[in-house]
Parts: structure tokens; C-alpha cells; sequence
């Protein structure tokens, strides 16, 4: 059985992933803010080893790492170096940081290194987009003819063309670049780049771009004939920023809500509603309480016809006993 850990990061910006996940087998599972972590938060609450999960057979165990901020399995703080057995569905919290749990048979898909890399960037990258940045990586050409053109490199993993032909990725209008001269890959935070084969060649700090890939540093210029380029990644920077910083203490009073999803699929249960109390219920589960029919309506106070019908149920009645009443008087 696999774990998988869901980020419950509230809402994400419109064009991002509707879940952040990671799914592990492994017999320990370090969650933290530092790069050797199995799963990165960027977050200053979170310490850099905040929390472990530990493997033993079909049971997994939560334990706190000695963290500044605790470790909570719902609203319970455990105690540190203390194992807690969890189940599929435990939420437990890390810093202000809270995460869902699914044990179920899943494939773990990647090297579990770069997937927490790429999790902890696009944890940083919608947060840099909820506050008005692009968190993109892209090339900008800052300096010569075609000073100014920008390419993002949102795929990772793809050679992005550079060139004069006009179904390349970046077109560039120097007559002295080749039709499709040098080629620029991002994998994680890593960009690299290779010359096509062009006329005229490239250069990276001064050094002939060869034909094969080459790591491209941030900061580092990439010349093409009378273009200078350079790249970046905010989105890797902040993160940078955040692993080094020290951890952000918590008031010991605060209480931190798990973000609630915007439309909670219905849980199966096999108790009765007399079994169920409403505090044990999510708001959004517990029933309305009932509103009242304006008169005239139906479902609320009477209207004419239930009215004349119900005069006319009373005056048989009347009836009947005045009939019965005469019986026993003749006898």
C-alpha cells in the first residue's frame, strides 16, 4: 500500500492543478522545509525536519521530528518522538500547513526527489501568483535587435527552439541567427541550452555553446550574434529564500482551520441519522432548518379550500351525533 499526501492549499489560481499530491512507499518519509525532505513545504512555520511517517507493514506511524511548531493529528497535538498510527483520510497539520491522507494501492510515479522539488515550486509558484507576480520561468533578451521578446518555459522537459524561422518558440530577427539555432530545456529549476548545428554559434559567459546540453546558471549571459540573453526562475529563487530563512514561531493559542473544499464529495457512512450528531457533522452536511411557508402556500397555513372542506367534515359530524343522540332517546 502506497501513501499518497495531499496539500490542502485552498483554492488554487485559475490554470492550476486541482490537486497538489505525492504519492510514496517508503519505509520513512521525512516532511520538512529542507531540499532533502520527501516532501518540501515552503513554508517559515514549517521547520526544516518537522515531521516523519514511518513504514511498518500495512501500518504507517506519524511522529514529530522535534519541530518548532508541533505536530498536530487533527486538532491533537502529538508529543515529540511519540508514534501515532494513521488511517486514509487523517488530516494532520505541520507549521500552519495542513495535509490529507489517502492509503490506498497507487504507483509512485518519478524520481520521489524531483517530484517533491516540483511540488514545493508550484506551492511557491501560486503563491507568487495570488500576490500579483509571474512566477513563470523565462528567457528575456535584454539587450540587442530583438531587446525585450520574452519566453516562458512552463513545460519542463522541452527544448524550446530559438531562432529566425517563424514557427519557432522565440523568433528571432537578427539576420545573422540561423533559421533554428540553439535549443533551451528547463528540467525543475535547471535550464540548459545547445546549439542546433547554427552558422554562427552562441555564446554563455564568453564560451562556445556546444552541440549537446549545457547547463545555463541564472545570472549567467547567453549571447546570439547581437543578442545577450539571460534566464530565470522566480519561482525557484523564492524557494531558495524560504529553505534558507529561520523557522516563524506560532502563538501556542493559534487555531489554524484545514481549508474546507469547495464541493466535498458525499462520504459513505452506514450509520442512521439518530446515530449522527450534528456536532460531529461538517456544516456543510448537517441538514436545513426547516423555513416557514408563507399563509396561502402549501405546506403552511390554510387556504380556501382546505378551509371549506374541513367545515364541511365538521358539520357531518355534528350530524352523525345529533342522529345517534335521537336513537337513544326513542329506545
Amino acid at each position: 500500500m502506497a501513501l499518497t499526501i495531499v496539500v490542502l492549499a485552498g483554492a488554487a489560481p485559475k490554470g492550476a492543478g486541482d490537486e497538489l499530491s505525492l504519492t510514496l512507499d517508503a519505509p520513512r518519509i521525512i516532511i520538512g522545509r529542507a531540499e532533502g525532505c520527501e516532501v518540501r513545504l515552503p513554508d517559515a512555520s514549517v521547520s526544516h525536519r518537522h515531521a516523519s511517517i514511518r513504514q511498518r507493514g500495512a501500518t504507517y506511524l506519524l511522529l514529530d521530528e522535534g519541530s518548532e511548531n508541533g505536530t498536530y493529528l487533527g486538532k491533537s497535538r502529538i508529543a515529540p518522538r511519540t508514534a501515532m498510527p494513521l488511517r486514509t483520510g487523517d488530516r494532520i497539520r505541520v507549521g500552519r500547513v495542513w495535509l490529507a491522507l489517502r492509503i490506498e494501492p497507487a504507483v509512485v510515479k518519478g524520481a520521489p526527489a524531483a517530484a517533491a522539488k516540483e511540488l514545493a515550486l508550484e506551492l511557491v509558484a501560486r503563491g507568487l501568483a495570488a500576490q500579483g507576480e509571474d512566477p513563470a520561468p523565462r528567457v528575456t533578451v535584454v539587450e540587442g535587435p530583438d531587446s525585450g521578446r520574452v519566453l516562458r518555459l512552463e513545460e519542463a522537459g522541452r527544448p524550446y527552439i530559438l531562432g529566425r524561422a517563424k514557427d519557432t518558440d522565440l523568433v528571432l530577427d537578427d539576420s545573422d541567427v540561423s533559421r533554428r539555432h540553439l535549443a533551451i530545456t528547463r528540467r525543475g529549476d535547471q535550464f540548459s541550452v545547445q546549439d542546433l548545428g547554427s552558422r554562427t554559434g552562441a555564446l554563455l559567459e564568453g564560451a562556445q555553446v556546444p552541440q549537446f546540453d549545457t547547463p545555463w546558471r541564472p545570472g549567467q549571459v547567453l549571447v546570439i550574434c547581437r543578442d545577450r540573453l539571460t534566464c530565470a526562475h522566480p519561482a525557484a529563487e523564492a524557494l531558495a529564500e524560504i529553505e534558507r530563512s529561520p523557522c516563524e514561531p506560532l502563538r501556542p493559542d493559534v487555531d489554524i482551520e484545514a481549508p474546507v473544499p469547495e464541493e466535498p464529495a458525499p462520504v459513505p457512512s452506514t450509520r442512521t441519522a439518530s446515530q449522527a450528531s450534528a456536532s460531529t457533522l461538517s456544516p456543510l452536511a448537517r441538514p436545513a432548518a426547516p423555513v416557514a411557508s408563507p399563509r396561502g402556500v402549501p405546506g403552511g397555513g390554510w387556504g380556501f379550500t382546505e378551509a371549506l372542506i374541513a367545515l364541511l367534515a365538521l358539520g357531518v359530524l355534528a350530524l352523525s351525533i345529533a342522529g345517534l343522540m335521537w336513537l337513544l332517546g326513542r329506545g
